[in-house]
């Protein structure tokens, strides 16, 4: 019986070593055909063979004549795996490796539009929630990056998008800064609903939200009889919105944003009461 188990014991490690030794065995491939197969993948939508061979490209040939080129291609295979944590590292990566690269613009510009979707995410591309109520996290980082571009490279060719992605993401921050002053109305917490309202009209006075963010102070000031105020903020919104619907037909102020805000929040609880029934 020992015999027997030490040739089962042996056979064991025979096979086991027989299995490493065949795995150890990689058939590297030429750089030229890594980069090769990379781009034909690319070129018909597999970006996760593209990636394969670009990491082994990388991997292999890390100061070849195709280097710089297969480190671009990565931060784009990424991007399209949307792996976008994964396509700013690479993108850190080249700006770290490549100082005087001709396409620091382009680096520059997709670890920016990583991060501008990493707050989005799946959930917004596939069912209905509002962008503008997430939590702004990478937002920031975005729009740094996209500053850099700008200062950096004025004239390069993704100075436009990197604009309008900007001006996209102080919208984005502005309406965030709305949801919040909304949700307090809701909880008649009048003083803070008002601050986010002109935290809105003082830092992001050129965002759709303004609007709305004066409505919301002027209402906010009438509830807590600061006069002053309230028609300070009609003022204004006179002056930018004329044709704002909180002005009747004869050019007078009248908002019942308090009472539809409230009443909203009413309709919640009594469905949530008859759901518990």
């Amino acid at each position: 019986m020992r015999s027997v188990v030490r040739l089962l014991l042996l056979s064991t490690l025979f096979a086991l070593a027989a299995g490493c030794a065949s795995q150890k065995e990689v058939e590297v491939l030429p750089e030229q055909t890594y980069y090769e197969n990379a781009r034909e993948a690319m070129n018909s939508g597999n970006f996760n063979e593209a990636e394969q061979n670009l990491d082994a490209l990388e991997t292999y040939y890390p100061f070849g004549r195709y280097a710089e080129q297969a480190q671009l291609d990565l931060i784009f295979a990424r991007y399209q795996n949307l792996d976008l944590e994964g396509s700013r590292a690479a993108a850190d990566r080249f700006m770290r490796l490549n100082p005087q690269s001709e396409h620091l613009d382009y680096a520059l510009y997709m670890r920016g539009l990583a991060s501008y979707n990493l707050d989005l995410g799946l959930a917004t591309r596939y069912f209905p929630v509002d962008a503008a109520a997430r939590n702004p996290g990478e937002q920031l980082q975005a729009f740094r990056d996209f500053s850099q571009l700008l200062n950096r490279f004025p004239d390069s060719e993704y100075a436009l998008d990197a604009r309008q992605r900007m001006i996209a993401i102080r919208n984005r921050m502005a309406e965030l800064e709305l949801h919040a002053a909304r949700y307090y109305i809701k909880r008649e917490a009048y003083v803070a609903a008002n601050n986010r309202a002109r935290y809105v009209v003082e830092n992001y006075p050129s965002s759709p939200s303004v609007e709305e963010a004066l409505m919301i102070m002027a209402d906010t000031f009438r509830f807590l009889e600061l006069k002053k105020g309230a028609n300070d903020a009609i003022a204004t919104l006179r002056k930018n919105f004329p044709n704002s619907d909180a002005f009747n037909e004869n050019g007078e102020y009248e908002s019942d944003l308090l009472r539809r805000q409230n009443r909203s929040l009413t309709n919640v609880v009594t469905f949530g009461l008859m759901g518990d029934e």
